[in-house]
Parts: structure tokens; C-alpha cells; sequence
């Protein structure tokens, strides 16, 4: 086993089941466990698809973890008309995958992450693509896991370009600005994997067809499932040229560091109604000579793709 032990904390949608991929696939780290939240799909919607998509890749040791149903500003939670758009309904682009026979643990995601933080130390890495919530009430619950836990590499936040679901915020930190807002202003070293990357990383049909002439179940299904993603961008956002690979690049970071170049400083989340979900520097910590978080703000897209591709194609090849 590698010593790099991974958690995917996951709201799983279609690049989140990319990102997965990725994690089982990445021969130089473990995954040792996938929690999930809210945000693309309700909670346990997420929690299924992690399962059909861990079982599709023949991953059926990985155990899967509900986390929480909403915000920590919140008391419920529907998903957004446009993320249903973006990833379907059933939160992978409306196909349908094998039944699952196992179960989601009974263990809680929050106490799962506790107690891998006390299990692994500084070789356990957490990366969340989904809203941080999870991991902001497992803060909560033991602050100890903050000086435990190696690195935090999240999909979340834009510091150089536009949000996504408004003009100051990304959608993940936006689910959630309070929970991100904590875990940027702990001693965790988060590792930042935003929209100033991610929207330079795009996968095309060209690629989904090397899925596709494979010849396997899981090759195929991954090609059904991401060309629907793409052919939502393709509407959405035509003048990107593919699909963007956000979540799966948070993980190609977590496992490389050198796939992107980073821009150290103390971050922080705007929380009031004015930019909410809004990710910058922190005034008031410009001049720290120990930033607690890495901000990704260019990435080497070709080389990362060729990786991507590596992985997975072999990983779809030999899960017939």
C-alpha cells in the first residue's frame, strides 16, 4: 500500500466520479475511504453513487461514508436547478449504473475523517470536492485533527477569475462560506485547486472515445456519463472547448504537487451578504511568513491530461 493515505469527501456528480477514478487509479497513494456531502445531489443520492462508481472500478474495498445533509448555516437543502442541469438529475449525467450490494458504513463521515486523522497523521489527505462542511464540524468536534492531518487539497474557490454561481464565488465554497471560512482560518495547510485551474483543464470526446474502444463495462459507462457532461458544456459554456476536469485535478494535485505552480498566503471566505462565497487573501496576515494555505494559479494542462488519461485508461481496461 502507499504510504499517501486519501480521503475523497465528494458530492458525487460527474466529475466527482472522475475524481474517484483518479484516486483508485493513482498508483503512488491509497484511498482509504470516500465520505460524501450535499451539493450536485442531495447526501445520499451522493453516498449511491459513490458506491455504484467504487463498485464499477472494482474498488468494493473502499468503504463509503454519509456526511452531513446541509450547511452549517442551513437546516435543509435542495440542489440547485442548474446543478441538476449540469450533472443530471441522478447526479451522473442520467445513466444508469449497477445496484450496489453493499452499504454505506454507519460510521459517520465527520467521525470517520477524526478518527484517520489520529489513525494516519501527516500522511493522510484530505480532499474535498464538494462543500466543506464535513470537515469544518470534524474541526469542531476535535481541533487536535488540525495538526495532524498532512495537507487539505480541495476543488474550491476562485482567487484570479470570476466565480461560477456569481461574479465573487465559486459553487462548492458557496454552498458553505461559514464551514470554508473555518477550515482556511486553521492551522490545516489547504491546498487551494480553484476555478484559475480547473477552467484550464478540459477533457473532449476525443478522449471519452479511447473510453469507448476499450471494450469494457466500465469504459463505456464512464464515456455515457461524461459525454453528457460535455455536451452540457458544449451548451453552457461553448467557448471552453471540452469539459472541465475540476475535481479530478484537485486529486492529480493531492497525489503531484508539481502539476501546479502556487501562490502562498492566509486565506479567507467572505460570509457576509456583500461577495458571499468570495475567496482572497487575508489583510490582516499579508505579511505571515508561514501562510497556511497554497492558492494553484497555473497548471500544466497537457501534461496533467496525459496522466489522466494514463490512469484511466488502464483502470477502465482491466475492470472489464
Amino acid at each position: 500500500m502507499a504510504k499517501q493515505k486519501i480521503i475523497l469527501d465528494v458530492d458525487t456528480g460527474i466529475d466527482d466520479a472522475m475524481a474517484i477514478a483518479y484516486a483508485v487509479a493513482a498508483p503512488n497513494a491509497d484511498l482509504v475511504g470516500v465520505v460524501n456531502s450535499y451539493g450536485n445531489v442531495l447526501v445520499d443520492q451522493a453516498a449511491k453513487n459513490s458506491l455504484q462508481i467504487l463498485d464499477l472500478l472494482g474498488a468494493t474495498d473502499v468503504p463509503v461514508f454519509e456526511g452531513e445533509p446541509h450547511s452549517l448555516e442551513t437546516d435543509s437543502f435542495e440542489v440547485m436547478e442548474v446543478s441538476a442541469h449540469i450533472h443530471g438529475v441522478n447526479g451522473v449525467g442520467e445513466v444508469e449504473l449497477p445496484a450496489s450490494s453493499r452499504q454505506v458504513e454507519e460510521q459517520s463521515g465527520v467521525d470517520f475523517i477524526i478518527e484517520a486523522a489520529h489513525k494516519y497523521g501527516k500522511d493522510l489527505t484530505i480532499i474535498p470536492t464538494g462543500p466543506l462542511t464535513n470537515l469544518a464540524l470534524a474541526l469542531r468536534k476535535d481541533p487536535s485533527i488540525a495538526d495532524l492531518i498532512g495537507n487539505v487539497t480541495l476543488m474550491g474557490g476562485a482567487l484570479t477569475v470570476p466565480g461560477n454561481v456569481s461574479d465573487a464565488a465559486e459553487a462548492n465554497i458557496n454552498q458553505d462560506a461559514t464551514a470554508a471560512n473555518e477550515v482556511f482560518r486553521s492551522p490545516l495547510h489547504d491546498t487551494m485547486v480553484g476555478l484559475d485551474v480547473t477552467l484550464r483543464t478540459l477533457l473532449t470526446k476525443k478522449e471519452t472515445q479511447q473510453w469507448r474502444d476499450l471494450g469494457t463495462v466500465a469504459g463505456e459507462k464512464f464515456a455515457d456519463i461524461v459525454d453528457y457532461y460535455i455536451d452540457i458544456y458544449d451548451e453552457m459554456y461553448p467557448h471552453l472547448g471540452g469539459c472541465s476536469l475540476h475535481d479530478p485535478l484537485a486529486v492529480g494535485v493531492a497525489c503531484d504537487p508539481s502539476f501546479v505552480q502556487t501562490l502562498d498566503l492566509d486565506l479567507l471566505v467572505h460570509t457576509g451578504e456583500l461577495n458571499y462565497g468570495r475567496t482572497t487573501g487575508d489583510t490582516a496576515h499579508l505579511d505571515d511568513p508561514n501562510p497556511t494555505a497554497s492558492v494553484a494559479i497555473q497548471v500544466d494542462e497537457k501534461r496533467y491530461l496525459k496522466t489522466f488519461m494514463e490512469y484511466l485508461n488502464y483502470l477502465f481496461a482491466n475492470n472489464k
